[in-house]
């Protein structure tokens, strides 16, 4: 039978409308609407319209175009064009899509085609040709490449040299957050995000809500001993108004035995007067203590006897002091700044075609893992000293604020698991880093002043995912929050990674107020941002990511069969730090020398007096892994790391995120963690309405808390079987997109195992340089 009804038209028209009024007067503005969002204090500095950012270099059919513009915050590239080939992005409140942070960017280089001349532009010069491609190398491995081809010759070369003006200043008070903490000091209306400057945080709104301690003040310190149960330290406050030492914070904890005056005696010997600082307390009494170095030759024997004896005092067993130099066991700065920049050469700039055959050797000649492997090794050698040996562990340095750091962070990892929830270990970096005078204006390069740079943080957070990678339920946070965290480092808004010490964001910051004409009253210099005040920089949503979906709290032990059950291992593995590896293990990561017997342990290096003495350390302390490796792995205790060539792995979301030939759609470890967080959320959901049964309370009178969940991924039902979003590949949560693309290294032996590890250089930058 016939149908009555009409059919459906089958012409398709390929021609584009013809523009109505209301879609003319709609679409007239938009270069204008093209303007950067601006936060208090920032300024354009300079701008080019009909700017094209390069997606790939096989094609440009995946270019925008639209105005870069360069500001004394950031360069930021601001276009109508969606995306091409993106469905996801984490947004950050601070920062555009398409934004670079000033202190975030390491080389500046413009290229003229025509001339085939390139140059890496520096502060305060010249460019003697037009450029018509602008390639920006990025701190965090990132490159952004830009066009001019339809922009005026001028202003492309006015805001290249802005660019390089401004992303390279020449005093402290010249970066961002001086400006806008003075601007929000005026206009306290103009807070962003609602967010008041300086506050501790509660890190990203965990269900207990609670601050970040800041140590600052005496009675952050005092709970610190109370929480260790250091009954016999004391908080000292010698140094208050940075009298003493402008490298150490106003209020930190010595033996209760030490008196104010032999502090203020003692200080004059050691370098930067940085008096023995104590970080943490073992339960058996056993404290974790840094030092520099004392200067004065004649008084050294005198006040190193003097201070251990104190030392010594405060152990409730009287216990010895074992003392570890990390200036001899441990690869210095110099050698950590150039094994990074290999490693960054290795990721970025050498030509793929040149290292597919040799990458993982290439990757041995960094160094880098092998310096990661050195970190984690001595750290779990001192847990020993402290955990079996029961004695007080001295980490002397020169000056006490670059490896000790490292050092002494690690070990308290490993020790205590408070320090492995997000509060807990933002605590740690503020203690162990922040205010104990890392110096992260130096150590971080925000001047440009490069013979003082060094990666140790990032070191420190790439050795901490390691042991997230080995013991993911011990951990509270995911390796997104490590990520991000080391990102923040790079944002120049932030007072916690602004200064090499407290006392020099006081100076500073009451300089800068004096000159601006802003009414401090009765506080000690400007208060900066907060990196731990989160909701600055990420919505509440996005700040679930940071949540560990494996993480097993106190409160959440694992039942089985009824039966409360411990975490155990499919196999026993024995830690490689004191015990030989056969060669097959090696896999060509780390030198003979790392496996020689025994006897070439750190503890023989380190008391080369006492031979017979170090043999039978070392037999004990080969004992004592073997026996912890043995046990199942208590979440809540003690953790040490596994250290073989196999164990010891590349970070590959932090130096491989914007490669976009790197990643793996549908694949990476996003995909576990995607169906970890919907099964967590299940148990959440399902632990709710129990809880919801048992009080025999209404649906409607709990909604609140139905709604709340801690994962991001959530699960809809508890039998939803939908697939992983679209959007998921290794590099999420960042997006390599937009980013400087190279030519597909697909199908490559390389790519298979690796699934992508380098971007090409452009060939316009192969010119000679100017």
């Amino acid at each position: 039978m016939f149908s009555l009804k009409q059919p459906k038209p089958t012409f398709k028209s390929y021609l584009l409308p013809l523009p109505q009024a209301d879609d003319h007067i709609m679409s007239e503005p938009r270069i204008k609407k093209l303007e950067p969002v601006l936060l208090p204090g920032e300024i354009v500095v300079n701008e080019v319209n009909f700017v094209r950012k390069c997606i790939a270099t096989d094609t440009s059919q995946y270019d925008l175009w639209g105005k870069l513009v360069c500001t004394n915050f950031k360069i930021s590239f601001i276009t109508d064009d969606p995306m091409p080939l993106q469905k996801f992005h984490y947004k950050n409140l601070l920062l555009g899509e398409h934004d670079v942070p000033l202190t975030c960017i390491e080389q500046i280089v413009t290229v003229n085609d025509t001339k085939r001349k390139q140059k890496v532009l520096g502060p305060n010069q010249k460019l003697k040709f037009n450029p018509t491609e602008l390639i920006i190398y990025c701190k965090d491995f990132r490159i952004v490449r830009f066009r001019f081809d339809e922009a005026g010759p001028e202003s492309a070369k006015k805001v290249c040299l802005a660019i390089a003006h401004y992303s390279q200043p020449t005093d402290l008070q010249l970066l961002f957050a001086f400006e806008y903490v003075g601007e929000i000091y005026h206009n306290p209306a103009k807070k962003v995000n609602g967010i008041d400057p300086g506050g501790g945080g509660g890190g990203i709104g965990s269900a207990s809500g609670q601050q970040t301690p800041l140590f600052e003040t005496y009675s952050d310190w005092d709970r610190e001993i109370k929480r260790t149960g250091a009954s016999e330290w004391r908080v000292c406050s010698v140094n208050e108004g940075y009298m003493i030492s402008t490298c150490l914070p106003e209020y930190f904890v010595v033996p209760s035995s030490l008196a104010d005056q032999d502090l203020k005696l003692y200080s004059y010997s050691f370098i930067g007067r940085r008096m023995p600082l104590w970080s943490w307390n073992h339960p058996n009494g056993s404290a974790l203590v840094r030092m520099a170095n004392i200067k004065d030759v004649l008084q050294q024997r005198r006040i190193d006897q003097r201070i251990c004896n104190a030392i010594t005092r405060s152990h409730p067993l009287r216990s010895d002091v074992y003392k570890s130099d990390l200036d001899k066991c441990l690869p210095n700065i110099q050698e950590i700044q150039a094994a990074h920049i290999k490693l960054k050469q290795l990721c970025v700039n050498e030509p793929f075609e040149e290292t597919e055959e040799k990458w993982l050797s290439s990757l041995e000649n960094t160094h880098w893992l092998e310096y990661i492997r050195s970190f984690l090794k001595h750290s779990a050698e001192l847990v020993y000293m402290m955990e079996c040996k029961h004695v007080s562990v001295v980490l002397q340095e020169e000056e006490g604020r670059d490896l000790s750091c490292l050092a002494a962070s690690l070990i308290q990892v490993m020790l205590d698991p408070y320090f492995r929830t997000i509060v807990g270990f933002q605590s740690l970096i503020q203690k162990e880093w922040v205010m104990a005078g890392y110096q992260f204006l130096d150590r971080c390069n925000h001047l440009k002043r490069s013979d003082k740079e060094s990666p140790l943080f990032l070191m420190f957070l790439d050795c901490v995912w390691q042991l997230l990678e080995q013991y993911p339920a011990a951990f509270e946070f995911s390796e997104m929050y490590l990520t991000i965290l080391y990102d923040s480092a790079r944002i120049s808004l932030f007072g916690t990674f602004l200064f090499n010490c407290p006392h020099q964001r006081v100076k500073e910051s009451t300089e800068f107020a004096i000159s601006k004409n802003i009414q401090l009253g009765d506080e000690k210099g400007l208060r900066f941002p907060c990196v731990w005040d989160w909701s600055l920089q990420f919505t509440s949503r996005d700040r679930l990511l940071f949540h560990n979906p494996l993480y097993i709290g106190k409160s959440a032990p694992c039942v089985q069969n009824g039966a409360v059950k411990t975490f155990k291992r499919a196999k026993k593995n024995y830690s490689s730090t004191l015990r030989g590896v056969p060669p097959a293990l090696k896999n060509g990561i780390i030198s003979e020398q790392e496996f020689l017997p025994r006897r070439n342990s750190l503890i023989l290096k380190l008391k080369p007096d006492f031979l017979q003495q170090a043999e039978s350390q070392s037999n004990s302390m080969e004992q004592y892994f073997r026996d912890w490796f043995a046990k199942p792995v208590d979440l809540h205790g003690v953790i040490l790391p596994r250290i073989s060539g196999t164990q010891i792995k590349l970070w590959k979301l932090c130096y491989f995120r914007w490669v976009p030939e790197a990643q793996i759609n549908h694949g990476g470890f996003i995909t576990a963690f995607h169906k970890v967080s919907l099964l967590a959320d299940e148990v959440d959901t399902l632990n709710r309405n129990l809880r919801q049964y048992k009080s025999n309370s209404s649906l409607q009178g709990n909604c609140s808390e139905l709604d709340q969940s801690r994962m991001y991924f959530r699960a809809n039902s508890l039998n939803d079987t939908s697939g992983a979003p679209d959007f998921l590949s290794s590099s999420f949560p960042f997006s390599p997109v937009g980013n400087l693309c190279r030519r597909s290294i697909l199908g490559t032996p390389l790519s298979k195992f690796l699934s992508g590890a380098k971007i090409w250089l452009s060939t316009e930058t192969l010119a000679n340089e100017d």
